[in-house]
């Protein structure tokens, strides 16, 4: 039984903007059919009494303190801005405003 079918993967395609032969198309639809298929296993294991985890290494957060240190000077950060406008920096449009 397919997990997916090649209109999945086409719509996926499409979303993702990528364009693939009819052949590239079947191709991709048997992987990914392999590939859901066995993440389905996954489900076949006894998890009883084993605690969630997202790492399978004891981790601990390494970052450094926060410290509050002096900023780059305005005209610092702003020198290799391709536009500028009032200090900062000026992107154009990409909204309409109503």
């Amino acid at each position: 039984m397919s997990r997916i079918s090649e209109e999945e993967v086409k719509y996926v395609a499409n979303l993702a903007r990528l364009s693939f032969s009819d052949e590239e198309i079947k191709t991709f639809t048997t992987q990914l059919d392999d590939i859901i298929g066995f993440a389905e296993q996954l489900n076949e294991l006894n998890t009883e009494g084993v605690e969630p985890t997202t790492h399978v290494l004891d981790m601990h957060n390494v970052m450094r303190k926060d410290q509050v240190v002096p900023s780059l000077p305005r005209e610092e950060a702003l020198k290799n801005a391709p536009l500028q406008e009032e200090g900062q920096v000026k992107v154009p449009l990409i909204m309409e405003a109503d």
